[in-house]
């Protein structure tokens, strides 16, 4: 069959992403049998002239498109960028017939709801690499589609239980591309995945329902020969995309012993989570190569930390954050003010707590956006934010009783008064 592949992100929320997760699908689709295209809409300042030429030019018997993000997580000035992805999909249905088929994080989070405000004719639910081409498989031999992994149709709901994959390994290598909206690849941080799913049950996080609370991990050596790969492309600077990149332990080890090994000069970045961190192990990551690592503490009140069940406390996350700095390896911070049992006393906590760790920068976000089966969603509609029967498609923030207009203004004056103050989404 033809499948053209769509990436309908156009937004730079904290970085400019690359289309990893449908460059994916992109290859296991190819090596399934299947005739590819795929275009990214970040690349062209108009989607819908992009989409005719791709349409006009191959003419698909499937389009697949990958919906990264449902809204800026902005609460001030939230901004709803399913709308853009809908426009995408009437241009689609305007110009052919071919089968619309949602995927991607954003999609994952509301399989349902996106699907019916997309109007798009199914999608996939998780990991598309294995789904994808056997929806193709079914759909090219005219077969039942009930007991696809992970499949919804529009109106007729879940189709087949999804599947997680137990080895990554299995899963060809993304496409290698220098992407048509910077000059060389030197500019841009390519992202790699060792490991998906999170077990950690933060209270508001969407990751357990798009990756599953399972960590499962590629090899080393599978990682770093994709690495290799863009290296060879010309590409030096990498995104450890992993939520918990640094669990457990000993495969992180593996996977910088193996960068020094095969004598790769790349810098790369990644998320730790605090507290899981050995002396040794910030001095092999600087070796292999890493030049800044994030740290979600999201508090500097262990009362707040322990509602949003982190399983770490403040001595965890200082002793982190020494390590990596004395390996010579950035630090950066991120705050998560407002939510439930938030205070002004806990507020000025945290402030404090992130003035005296030796970070780069601190990012801070001000409420936390709602997603579906959360314990975060079950405290707002207990605390009447939100209705039982909210789709929380359209985005809802959750934010402490009586602190919004004082957090806004003592952030900002914080921001002001120092360079290391980030404000998210401004």
């Amino acid at each position: 069959m033809k499948v053209l592949l769509i990436s309908a992100n156009t937004e730079r929320i904290n970085l400019t992403p690359l289309p990893l997760g449908l460059s994916c699908v992109a290859a296991a689709v190819r090596g399934a049998g299947h005739d590819v295209r795929m275009i990214d809409l970040m690349a062209d300042g108009d989607n819908r002239s992009a989409v005719g030429r791709a349409i006009g030019s191959f003419r698909p018997d499937v389009i697949g498109i990958s919906v990264r993000n449902i809204d800026d997580q902005n609460m001030e000035d939230p901004r709803f960028l399913l709308a853009g992805v809908r426009g995408v999909v009437e241009e689609c249905r305007r110009l052919c017939g071919a089968i619309i088929v949602l995927g991607g994080a954003g999609y994952s989070i509301f399989p349902e709801s996106a699907l019916e405000y997309l109007k798009a004719d199914m999608g996939i639910q998780g990991e598309g690499e294995e789904a994808f081409p056997i929806l193709l498989e079914r759909l090219e031999n005219k077969a039942d589609l009930r007991g696809t992994p992970g499949l919804y149709l529009r109106r007729f709901g879940l189709q087949g239980e999804r599947r997680f994959s137990k080895s990554l390994d299995r899963f060809p290598f993304p496409d290698v591309h220098v992407p048509s909206f910077t000059s060389t690849p030197g500019e841009i941080w390519v992202p790699v995945q060792t490991s998906r799913g999170c077990p950690m049950a933060c209270s508001y996080c969407s990751t357990p329902v798009i990756e599953g609370r399972t960590i499962r991990k590629r090899s080393p050596e599978r990682a770093v020969e994709e690495i290799s790969r863009h290296v060879e492309a010309g590409f030096r600077n990498f995104y450890l995309v992993d939520n918990v990149f640094n669990l457990p332990l000993p495969h992180v080890k593996a996977f910088c012993e193996k960068i020094i090994e095969r004598g790769l000069e790349i810098s790369w970045r990644c998320i730790l989570y605090p507290g899981k961190m050995e002396g040794g192990l910030a001095d092999l990551m600087a070796r292999a190569g890493c030049v800044e690592a994030g740290l979600g503490f999201e508090s500097g009140c262990e009362r707040v930390l322990r509602g949003m069940n982190k399983r770490f406390d403040l001595r965890a996350v200082r002793r982190t954050a020494a390590l990596l700095h004395r390996s010579g390896i950035r630090v950066m911070g991120f705050l998560l003010l407002g939510g439930p049992d938030e205070t002004k006393a806990s507020v000025e906590e945290s402030f404090d707590f992130a003035d005296s760790l030796p970070l780069e920068a601190v990012t801070v976000t001000v409420g936390i956006r709602i997603y579906p089966y959360t314990a975060l969603a079950k405290i707002a509609v207990q605390d009447g934010l939100v209705s039982r029967d909210d789709n929380l498609l359209m985005p809802r923030f959750y934010i402490a009783g009586g602190i919004r207009d004082w957090l806004y203004k003592t952030v900002r004056d914080r921001a002001g008064a120092s360079r290391r103050w980030v404000i998210d989404s401004e």
